[in-house]
């Protein structure tokens, strides 16, 4: 057993590879799971027991030999390969230049961090929906504008044949979301939905035909407007600023009643009147106001026993209050020079 081991060694001794793979298959020769040192830990339980102590020390120095030999090597065959290549090991390497998250991300994640922070869940669901659950359940009139093809991407049309599939479509808000929610879930309900929506509208610096938003639901036992107001202006003052101040004018959603557009005094001149928010110190982020009866009841949900309110916002109209960006097209080219300034803010 000692002459054979003796015998490996001056193999190892001898050899000089000429290839990265003449090295390795030593490697796996010698040095392998299957390699000829292995099968010598293997034959050392039939070495009678008077001889353990001299084998089993020449193994473990063959063992150490090969992997210092393996080592030498590999570094010398590298220190070769550098050599001949021309390579100048010596120069400073190219900087990696991290990335940045797009702005709208940015934007969507402190929403809604803000929301959770209130106890909100969030919700998705599928970008291509059905009519009922974008129109006919949030109380949208059969012969609502919103429906028609200037403002909204049909996928398939139902013809006036009532056994003809209803129409599917891409999503114009998240409110969808809400829908399915309801449908399937009971009171109290806290959630809020972001996403991506789709409206066809010509492209230019303040409109886009794909644009996100964040829309919220509250449905519980006594659900009133000072609750709305009360979580609106939390969020205000979290997203801007604590000297930020709301205001709440009325007007009309078809699926909330009572209905309102609220104003946030404008960041970049502190409410005295700039041109961006044309002199009157406000500037509109979001619709919002009280869960229509109709579309409780549209839903499975008591509306005798059960009220709440709803929101919704554009996530790129808050990030060019935010950033001070004055082109929604920015988003959507994927500038490197665009991007590059939201690296710090993560």
């Amino acid at each position: 057993m000692l002459n054979k081991i003796s015998d490996i060694e001056k193999e190892i001794a001898l050899f000089l590879p000429k290839s990265s793979e003449a090295l390795e298959n030593f490697r796996i020769k010698y040095l392998g799971k299957k390699g000829i040192i292995t099968s010598l830990f293997s034959d050392f339980r039939n070495v009678p027991a008077v001889d353990k102590k001299s084998v089993g020390q020449a193994i473990n120095n063959l063992k150490i030999f090969a992997s210092e030999k393996y080592k030498q090597l590999k570094l010398d065959l590298y220190s070769d390969e550098v050599e001949s290549s021309g390579l100048d090991l010596s120069r400073p390497g190219t900087p990696f230049s991290p990335g940045a998250r797009h702005p709208l991300s940015i934007v969507r994640n402190e929403i809604i961090g803000i929301f959770s922070r209130l106890g909100f869940i969030i919700s998705e669901g599928p970008e291509i929906e059905d009519d009922g659950h974008v129109f006919s359940k949030l109380n949208f009139p059969p012969d609502h504008p919103a429906r028609d093809m200037q403002d909204t991407f049909f996928i398939h049309r139902n013809s006036d044949d009532e056994s003809s599939p209803e129409d599917i479509l891409l999503r114009t808000h998240t409110s969808s979301v809400q829908v399915r929610i309801m449908e399937g879930e009971k009171p109290p309900i806290r959630t809020i939905s972001p996403g991506r929506v789709f409206r066809n509208e010509a492209i230019s610096a303040r409109a886009h035909c794909i644009f996100h938003q964040v829309e919220g639901l509250y449905i519980d036992e006594n659900v009133s407007f000072a609750d709305l107001k009360q979580t609106l202006l939390f969020f205000a003052t979290e997203m801007f600023g604590k000297k930020t101040r709301i205001r709440l004018r009325p007007s009309y959603f078809p699926f909330t009643e009572p209905s309102a557009e609220m104003d946030v005094s404008c960041t970049i001149c502190s409410g005295k009147g700039c041109n961006v928010c044309k002199y009157t110190g406000w500037l509109e982020i979001l619709g919002c106001g009280m869960v229509d009866p109709n579309v409780l009841d549209s839903c499975g949900i008591n509306n005798k026993k059960y009220t709440g309110y709803a929101f919704g916002m554009g996530i790129e109209r808050l990030a060019m209050l935010k950033y001070r960006i004055n082109d929604l097209r920015l988003y959507f080219e994927n500038d490197i020079k665009f991007l590059e300034q939201f690296r710090s803010a993560f």
